[in-house]
């Protein structure tokens, strides 16, 4: 066979397939065809996101993921009823996916949900759009969240069917990136000296029945308030492991934190000091809310030094606070009661920042890592360490009732699965208005750009009988590896010739 050469150039990465450019330098034509067509299929595939020792990872590529996002809860977490959330209503949904499209984010948080809804055409529709989803579990309803000044009469069997139906839900969901526990449980004295184990228990509890349940694992966390008292000794605790069983710890920490005001640096703003803190946490550690409005109007300069090499290597991006404005004026967009919305200027300036700004891809991250002597080598091994009898303003010997999920996850709970459905063309387009910082006609687009392909998962049946055949028939689908095989077999023939 003639070996017939060109240079090619294909391009890759996690979460466009344009950004990574990989040289695959003097290749035969047909072999090069086989790997570029292995590589499509990859890139179009809806990845879950794992987790590799401190850091995210696409689960088909293999390179980190870091978060680039927004908090997403329109009229708050009061909205959330027995008939509407914010991944209920398809038109807010195009409305809004069509601005995080053009915001550029790869993933929003969602504070609260109504599990007896149906939320597959929400959920589909970020997925095409390729946009991941923090879920919190709880909620302000009545059992639905931990009281965190009387945890033990919240921490109930009625509770815990709440949170599990969330996680049955949303499992089935490739873009399902995490879960959180909890959000701002610890917050001041006196539910430190409460709360804590309440809260490692219901980490265990979540992660032993996405073990026992769900078609993959799915990673839980905790979001800690912006309180140098708790935070860290907070994830220290949350982090280590019981009796040699990782079982309740955080697969994930968010860190919400408002320092960086205005025109700042990382001295100034005490970044350096976060990155110092989390510099040897052996899990991925993220801003699950930032962005201070202390000063108007925001500039958000913390996203440079958020996804610079100062901070790449211990954070793993984060989440701007906060989508919608609420009474509490951190909005990046105004939603008027016809569901018309109005974009605000801090919405342009974080679109500034967030549309230049390139991920770091797995050299450079192994670069920055080789080159800063301090971190701890244990965080990239995934070693978490052992629990230590006390931490600093903390109390960790409440005594929580043992065993109290125990027949929920064997028996599991009765919900909808989640699943990916089709979507039309009509459901692409956003038909709510959209105006822009000066009230004039949004001329953005106004149609969701499908970045990823559906059509693999729609094979599927999303409900099964048992669960062998769920673990089998999940949307977690691998890329084919025909091409790829094809490949290789391709090259050791021309190798041989």
């Amino acid at each position: 066979m003639e070996k017939n050469a060109l240079n090619i150039l294909l391009y890759v990465s996690r979460i466009d397939c344009k950004t990574k450019i990989l040289k695959m330098g003097t290749l035969n034509l047909w072999r090069t065809l086989l790997l570029a067509t292995y590589l499509e299929l990859v890139c179009g595939y809806v990845s879950p996101i794992a987790i590799n020792g401190k850091q995210f990872v696409d689960s088909i590529t293999g390179e980190p993921f870091y978060i680039k996002g927004v908090d997403y809860q329109p009229g708050g977490s009061s909205e959330v009823t027995d008939d509407n959330d914010p991944l209920y209503d398809p038109a807010a949904c195009a409305r809004d996916i069509v601005l995080f499209q053009d915001l550029g984010i790869n993933t929003i948080r969602i504070y609260s949900v109504n599990p007896d809804l149906n939320h597959d055409r929400c959920m589909s529709m970020l997925a095409v759009a390729g946009i991941y989803v923090i879920l919190d579990v709880n909620s302000p309803l009545q059992n639905q969240h931990i009281n965190r000044y009387e945890p033990w009469k919240t921490y109930n069997p009625m509770y815990l069917e709440h949170i599990f139906k969330i996680v049955e839900q949303f499992s089935y969901y490739n873009n399902t990136l995490g879960f959180f526990a909890g959000n701002e449980i610890i917050n001041d004295k006196v539910s430190a000296q409460i709360s804590p184990p309440y809260v490692k228990s219901v980490i265990g509890d979540m992660k032993t029945y996405i073990e026992t349940h769900s078609p993959r694992t799915i990673p839980v966390g905790y979001s800690a308030a912006d309180d140098l008292n708790y935070r860290i000794p907070l994830s220290s605790y949350l982090e280590c492991a019981e009796e040699q069983s990782a079982s309740l710890s955080v697969d994930f920490y968010g860190v919400n934190s408002y320092q960086w005001c205005g025109r700042q640096t990382m001295q100034t703003s005490g970044y350096d000091q976060l990155v110092d803190a989390y510099k040897n946490y052996t899990k991925p550690v993220f801003f699950s809310e930032f962005g201070c409005n202390k000063v108007l109007p925001r500039t958000f300069d913390e996203v440079r030094a958020l996804f610079s090499e100062d901070m790449f290597t211990t954070f793993s991006g984060g989440l701007v606070y906060e989508f919608s404005q609420e009474d509490n004026n951190y909005g990046l967009v105004e939603i008027n009661a016809d569901g018309s919305v109005k974009v605000l200027d801090d919405f342009e300036s974080l679109k500034r920042h967030y549309k230049t700004i390139m991920l770091p891809n797995s050299n450079q991250v192994s670069s920055a890592i080789a080159k800063d002597r301090k971190i701890n080598q244990q965080a990239y091994e995934d070693q978490t360490p052992a629990c230590r009898d006390r931490y600093e303003n903390l109390n960790i010997n409440a005594k929580v009732t043992k065993g109290l999920a125990s027949s929920l996850i064997k028996a599991g709970v009765e919900v909808e699965k989640g699943g990916y459905v089709d979507l039309t063309p009509d459901d692409l387009q956003c038909t709510l208005q959209i105006v822009d910082n000066s009230g004039d006609p949004w001329k953005g687009d106004t149609e969701i750009k499908a970045v990823r392909d559906l059509k693999p998962y729609l094979a599927n049946p999303k409900h099964v009988k048992n669960d062998k055949q769920r673990k089998n028939g999940s949307n977690n689908l691998k890329a084919p590896l025909w091409p790829l095989l094809a490949f290789i077999l391709f090259n050791g023939m021309l190798q041989m010739v």
